[in-house]
């Protein structure tokens, strides 16, 4: 420890210096005689026991001086040459052809013990073969099953990853890493995973059944957000207005429940994000006036209010103005 101390002193000095020569300025020196209070106390150096002092003291040399000769002594040298320069690392050696046949063996013990259902031990034995053949992307996607078996969902989804570096074209990674993704319940990035085998493989049924199953578990509203943050040309045809009346519909139903066809709790829909925006580019643009200008909502709001019921979602898209509006939320276009 003395050493350091030795070390933690010469520091001290040289701060204290700073502040008495004024290379530190006023408004800074109450801060540094903190620091240097805390720095002296977490080595055990007090500067103001003479005892200690004169133990630990490099005098008449200075942490300056010190620090001043190692520079000189690097420029003599010349730093930065080649010769100083750090070695660069040597590429990783092509695994031998022994190096694989032995990477191959440890592959059939790893499958041994995973139909045992000794997970652990798979891991271990495909861990070795790795270290013998890493380029290999069947011993990361064998592990990565391994890890998930024991539901370690994260250490499978790096797995999985690894060997879609080594062989992208590795189709049975894609779905180790969208089951280990489904798992943990990252729906998006699992259905993306499955999405990509599947564009590999397109008749593999087990990545079709992953990507239907991953798709089914995405929230309804990540479907609506990604539609408006698309944007697409309307063009105004039967085709276009069909998909916003049940896009628009649809979203009603998931709001607020609205079943057999009525209006959605309103509550819930002024709490949900996506509604307020809508209603925030409404105004913003003039339709929200021209839906209060319209004719037929103004009736169906005055039966409200005389104790006629709610409109149902079929009365509401029977009129033009509502449609259109629903048409360019279903399009994915501003209202």
């Amino acid at each position: 420890m003395s050493n350091k101390q030795r070390l933690v002193l010469s520091i001290i000095d040289f701060l204290n210096q700073s502040i008495e020569d004024g290379t530190v300025k006023q408004d800074d020196q109450e801060s540094l005689e903190v620091a240097i209070q805390c720095i002296g106390e977490a080595f055990a150096v007090d500067p103001s026991d003479s005892a200690q002092r004169e133990k630990l003291s490099i005098q008449p040399a200075t942490l300056q001086n010190v620090f001043d000769v190692v520079l000189k002594t690097r420029e003599k040298v010349g730093a930065g040459s080649a010769a100083a320069a750090p070695p660069t690392p040597a590429a990783p050696a092509a695994p031998t052809a022994e190096d694989k046949a032995n990477a191959e063996k440890l592959k059939a013990e790893g499958n041994a013990k995973m139909s045992a259902k000794q997970y652990s031990e798979a891991i271990d034995a495909y861990t070795k073969a790795i270290a013998l053949d890493p380029t290999n992307a069947v011993y990361y996607s064998n592990r990565a099953a391994a890890y998930s078996s024991k539901e370690q969902h994260s250490e499978a989804t790096l797995d999985a990853q690894k060997a879609i570096e080594v062989d992208p074209n590795f189709v049975k990674a894609y779905h180790r890493l969208g089951h280990a993704q489904y798992c943990l319940g990252d729906y998006n990035e699992a259905a993306a995973a499955f999405r990509r085998g599947v564009e590999l493989d397109p008749s593999n049924a087990s990545l079709k059944s992953g990507l239907k199953n991953a798709e089914a578990r995405i929230a309804p509203e990540d479907d609506l957000s990604s539609s408006l943050s698309e944007p697409e040309a309307s063009g105004g045809n039967a085709d276009a207005a069909g998909a916003g009346l049940g896009g628009m519909a649809d979203m009603l139903r998931n709001l607020g429940g609205g079943g057999g066809g009525g209006m959605p709790d309103l509550a819930n829909l002024m709490n949900n994000p996506m509604m307020m925006q809508m209603a925030q580019q409404m105004m913003g643009n003039g339709g929200l006036d021209r839906v209060m200008q319209n004719p037929a909502l103004a009736n169906m709001m005055n039966r409200v209010q005389q104790g006629g019921g709610m409109p149902s979602m079929a009365e509401l898209m029977a009129d033009p103005t509502m449609r259109d509006m629903a048409q360019q939320f279903g399009a994915g276009g501003a209202p």
